[in-house]
């Protein structure tokens, strides 16, 4: 399947003095791939805390700084689902920037599912891990 594409663009706010993307400003690129690509498959995270007690937290990351990414890029940040089971996902993601087509950051990361009142892993319910399996 084709990974979930997000385009961002790089603000003033997200640099360095020297116009640079600052290096924690690429994990809101990613997160806000990945919460976007929940929201396009029918899974939006405000309500399946509040309806179901369930929440995801990041329990591990890898990032590569490939190249940097400057004011004004435009960038794709992509989500491949690897895997989801039981209480945790795997992802894949990559952050291209459009105009030359070069990887400018990529991060293979581990998410938990957890009960939101009190933290503690949790299965993940099925219709969820059912719909992330079917958008491989």
């Amino acid at each position: 399947m084709n990974p979930f594409v997000w385009k961002v663009r790089v603000y003033w706010e997200d640099t360095d003095a020297g116009g640079v993307v600052y290096h924690s400003r690429y994990l809101n690129f990613f997160e806000r791939a990945r919460t976007e690509w929940l929201r396009a498959s029918g899974i939006h995270q405000a309500r399946l805390a509040e309806e179901e007690n369930v929440l995801f937290a990041i329990r591990h990351m890898d990032i590569d700084f490939q190249q940097a990414a400057r004011l004004d890029d435009e960038l794709d940040v992509t989500v491949h689902t690897v895997d989801a089971r039981g209480v945790r996902m795997t992802f894949r993601q990559d952050m291209t920037r459009c105009s030359d087509q070069q990887t400018v950051a990529t991060a293979k990361l581990t998410a938990v599912c957890l009960t939101a009142d009190s933290f503690k892993p949790t299965r993940m319910p099925k219709w969820i891990r059912a719909e992330i399996n079917n958008a491989k």
